[in-house]
């Protein structure tokens, strides 16, 4: 326990020192070249991230009075003629192919990064559940279907990185509320909850409807999710 402790404050002491010996503020550099190496470190940071890049991580490379916003509109623009773009989701920002190439991606078989695993369309009806009405508990989801969500399914939803638990709820017995990720953001390309269609039309379609305690569902979406 004793080393555990005395090994803080060393790392500690490294990340400060790494940080004295990383020029971020590139003073000795004129502004233009100084502007284009905050930009190149910028990208390379963003594309070697695995998940969207936060404002302040991209902080740490750059100096204290750069502009990320700036920085991030001037690589929008450099890569306007590029297959891939830098986009806004999850509150950061990634690399991403532009729509219109998916389909010869598609046909190239070639591995991708980051595949989103594939859902079903009982997982999907269940995670556009919890993204409209979360927090909420798997007995409130089962009320909107009309029939018990299976474990099966939230921790599917769980696994694969779409949703996590959320805060009890008052209700008795204080079950578990089910909330969605930063990833589920990310996945679907979006920046906010505030991005997802709107409920309204959702509801007037009769696909999504809270107050009814049913779904308007198909064959298919069934006894493989909605099961005991």
């Amino acid at each position: 326990m004793a080393g555990a402790r005395a090994a803080k404050p060393r790392r500690k002491a490294e990340e400060r020192k790494q940080e004295i010996l990383y020029d971020r503020e590139l003073l000795d550099l004129p502004s233009e070249m100084r502007w284009r190496e905050w930009m190149m470190r910028v990208e390379a940071v963003i594309f070697a991230s695995s998940e969207p890049v936060s404002r302040e991580t991209l902080a740490r490379v750059v100096g204290k009075d750069c502009s990320i916003d700036l920085l991030i509109d001037d690589l929008v623009g450099e890569l306007r003629d590029r297959p891939y773009e830098l986009v806004s989701v999850a509150g950061g920002w990634q690399h991403r192919s532009r729509p219109r190439f998916a389909e010869t991606i598609r046909a190239s078989s070639a591995p991708t990064r980051g595949g989103v695993a594939a859902l079903s369309e009982s997982e999907a009806m269940v995670l556009m559940a919890v993204g409209y009405y979360q927090p909420i508990t798997r007995g409130e989801l089962s009320k909107i279907f009309g029939k018990d969500v299976s474990r099966d399914t939230i921790g599917g939803l769980r696994g694969a990185g779409f949703i996590g638990s959320g805060p009890r709820s008052p209700t008795p017995g204080a079950p578990y509320t089910y909330v969605t990720t930063p990833y589920f953001l990310s996945a679907f390309g979006m920046e906010t909850l505030r991005d997802l269609p709107n409920i309204e039309a959702l509801e007037d379609a009769g696909l999504l409807s809270k107050q009814g305690g049913s779904v308007d569902t198909d064959p298919a979406i069934g006894d493989d999710m909605l099961e005991d």
